[in-house]
């Protein structure tokens, strides 16, 4: 016999813990449609959240360094599919719902526009006055409606557990659930295993696209940054004396496992200390559950520092972000000026959106090449603003 979506909803009623969100609890869609057959309801979010185009796009989209300006260094996508992975792991070890955490990891970054951390910023600066720009919450919006798949409704009509755990509301954006009835104070423990997945990733993968680029060295690194120290010298310990990129990636690999060991020891204690039962009490818990140690959040923090300094305010990365901004603002500027050159999806919004906004959701749903294309279309740019 088949296995079916009850069966699934079967087995993680066994094997997850009490304070896990089961996938047949949840509280639904937006817009009502048969259940799944041979899947799990967070197993459907996933496989339409991976075959979206704002998923595809992702492989396109700056990290940290401009796409195309290294074969090895990440983009949207692969840090992506990084966060999902830690996010399975942590999830699975605490006995958590992996097919959620795993959904809101994949989708953590839908709504992210072009050129990293300075293209967010740009957008926001355009859009102040104007509901501004977030990535988060353009995330929320990609899946609600920009995504246009299906006949019976707008954008991809996940479940609330994932649109949840997109919310964020930890940046300032309403929680979905709050309301008459069920003031939720946090996400559910899946959310917060995937925001902090995120995180873990792009600290020990920034280091190694820093190291890639030329703006790191590991003899800094072994000097200055406490987290390299101790795992540099327990790869030496156990390893001895490695060629330089296997060097490397064992080294960060036991960065990352030393901060996935700390996040589930941490949590563990957390949950017995506040004895939740059911997802919704992880909801109304005052602070989350899933966290660093004290200890880890220090060597975190300065390890934050540290890549600020050496990369993302580095001249070689902010020269190229400052450039990039100037092509979004004269695109933006352009649109304004000229909304039949807006996409025609962008262009059916505008009357209920607003010009502003349907300019935003069309720059923040490019790719990097297709703004540089864009820039050089309509404003007769002959090459890229770079060398």
């Amino acid at each position: 016999m088949p296995c079916g979506r009850k069966e699934l909803e079967q087995r993680e009623r066994h094997d997850l813990a009490p304070y896990a969100q089961a996938s047949g609890a949840t509280r639904g869609r937006a817009y009502a449609e048969p259940p799944p057959e041979w899947r799990t309801q967070f197993q459907r979010d996933r496989d339409r959240i991976i075959h979206s185009r704002a998923f595809r796009r992702l492989e396109y989209k700056t990290q940290v360094f401009l796409n195309g300006t290294g074969d090895h260094l990440r983009t949207r996508l692969t840090h992506t599919i990084e966060v999902a992975a830690i996010a399975r792991n942590i999830a699975r070890a605490l006995r958590l719902n992996e097919d959620l955490a795993e959904a809101i990891a994949l989708a953590h970054d839908l709504g992210h526009p072009p050129f990293g951390h300075t293209g967010e910023a740009l957008l926001h600066k355009l859009m102040r006055g104007h509901g501004g720009f977030e990535h988060n919450r353009q995330s929320l919006r990609v899946v609600e409606e920009l995504e246009q798949k299906y006949p019976g409704f707008p954008g991809l009509n996940l479940s609330w557990e994932v649109r949840e755990g997109l919310a964020k509301h930890e940046t300032g954006y309403d929680h979905p659930a709050r309301g008459p009835g069920f003031a939720a104070r946090q996400s559910s423990l899946e959310a917060q295993v995937a925001n902090l997945a995120d995180e873990i990733a792009y600290y020990s993968h920034d280091l190694d696209d820093g190291l890639d680029a030329g703006l790191l060295s590991e003899t800094r690194l072994g000097r200055e940054v406490r987290i390299w120290q101790e795992a540099s010298r327990r790869v030496r310990a156990q390893q001895g004396e490695l060629a330089e990129e296997c060097r490397r990636y064992f080294t960060i690999r036991c960065i990352i496992d030393d901060q996935v060991h700390d996040v589930v020891e941490t949590t563990e204690k957390q949950l017995e200390r506040a004895r939740v039962r059911s997802a919704d009490e992880v909801r109304r818990c005052p602070t989350p559950l899933v966290r660093y140690s004290r200890g880890r959040r220090a060597l975190n923090l300065e390890l934050r520092r540290y890549l600020y300094r050496r990369v993302y305010f580095s001249r070689e990365v902010r020269g190229v972000n400052e450039r990039a901004a100037k092509v979004l603002d004269a695109l933006f500027r352009s649109y304004l000026e000229r909304p039949a050159e807006l996409g025609e999806q962008a262009r059916k919004r505008i009357e209920r959106d607003g010009l502003r906004r349907a300019a935003c959701d069309y720059l923040a749903g490019m790719t990097d090449r297709y703004a540089l294309q864009e820039h050089r279309r309509l404003l007769g740019a002959t090459s890229p603003p770079w060398p």
